[in-house]
C-alpha cells in the first residue's frame, strides 16, 4: 500500500476519507440493475421516465465495492437504484478496479471506453487516493489525470470528477499541491466537480469496514446520500428531460 498499517490507522480521520487502497485487483463490472431499487420509507418512486442514461463509474475501490459482502451495495449500484427512484432512466456501469492509481487508470481508460456499447452520457472519475497511499508526487497525479480529461473531452463525454483531499501530515506543500488539481482540472476542461466526496463520512469510524479504510454498504448509503444532488446535476438534459436538474 505504500503506507504503513500503524501509519494508516494514525491518520484515520484523513486516510478514510482517502478509502482507496485495494488489496486484490478485482474489477466490478456490474450489468445495470432493474426496477427503481431501494426506496426509503415513506418515499414514493417516481415513475422512471425518457430516453436511457448511461452512466460510466470509472475509479478504484471505492467504486468496484471492496470488502462489501454484495455488489449491490456499491457506490455506483446504489446510486444508480437511488437516480431511478427519482425517476431518471440511469444505467450505470461499474468499472471500478481495486487498487488503481492515476496511472492505472489512464492506462486502462481507452480499452474501457472502447468496450461500451454506448457512448456515456456521463463519466464519473473517482481516482487518486491510491496515488496519495503510495507516496506519488502531486505533479504525477496531475499529469495522469489530464490526460484522462484530455481524451475524454476529446471523444465529447461529459464529466463529473469525484474530488479527494491529501492528508495532512503529507505537510502542507504537498497537501495543497494534491487538493488543487480537481479544482482547477475541472476549471480548465469543464467538467463538473464534487470537491471532496466524502465529505459527510469520513470522520464516522462507523461508517467504515474494520480496515478504517473502505466504507461498509452503510458508509455507502450516507456518500450515496450525499451526493445524488450534485450527480444529478451533472447529467446532461436529454431531449428536453429535466434529470439534470435536482
Amino acid at each position: 500500500m505504500g503506507i504503513s498499517q500503524k501509519r494508516t490507522r494514525m491518520v484515520f480521520g484523513f486516510i478514510a476519507a482517502l478509502a482507496l487502497v485495494g488489496c486484490d485487483n478485482q474489477t466490478a463490472i456490474e450489468p445495470p440493475s432493474s426496477g427503481n431499487g431501494a426506496i426509503a420509507d415513506g418515499e414514493l418512486a417516481i415513475p422512471v421516465m425518457g430516453e436511457q442514461i448511461d452512466v460510466l463509474a470509472f475509479g478504484d475501490s471505492l467504486f468496484a465495492g471492496y470488502g462489501l459482502r454484495d455488489p449491490g451495495d456499491s457506490y455506483p449500484s446504489k446510486l444508480e437504484a437511488a437516480l431511478r427512484v427519482r425517476g431518471t432512466n440511469a444505467s450505470i456501469v461499474n468499472a471500478g478496479v481495486s487498487g488503481d492509481t492515476s496511472a492505472a487508470g489512464l492506462t486502462r481508460l481507452e480499452f474501457t471506453l472502447n468496450s461500451q456499447e454506448n457512448v456515456p452520457d456521463l463519466f464519473i472519475l473517482e481516482l487518486g487516493g491510491n496515488d496519495l497511499l503510495r507516496g506519488l508526487s502531486p505533479a504525477e497525479t496531475r499529469d495522469n489525470f489530464t490526460a484522462m480529461l484530455t481524451i475524454l473531452k476529446e471523444r465529447e463525454i461529459p464529466v463529473l470528477l469525484m474530488g479527494m483531499r491529501a492528508p495532512p501530515n503529507y505537510g502542507p506543500e504537498y497537501q495543497a499541491d494534491f487538493d488543487a488539481i480537481y479544482g482547477e482540472l475541472a476549471e480548465e476542461f469543464g467538467a463538473d466537480l464534487i470537491p471532496f466526496w466524502m465529505e459527510d463520512v469520513y470522520q464516522d469510524a462507523s461508517l467504515f469496514q474494520s480496515d478504517r479504510i473502505h466504507p461498509t454498504a452503510e458508509g455507502i448509503d450516507a456518500m450515496v446520500e450525499s451526493t445524488l444532488d450534485a450527480v444529478a446535476a451533472a447529467i446532461p438534459a436529454n431531449e428536453g428531460s429535466d434529470v439534470g436538474e435536482s
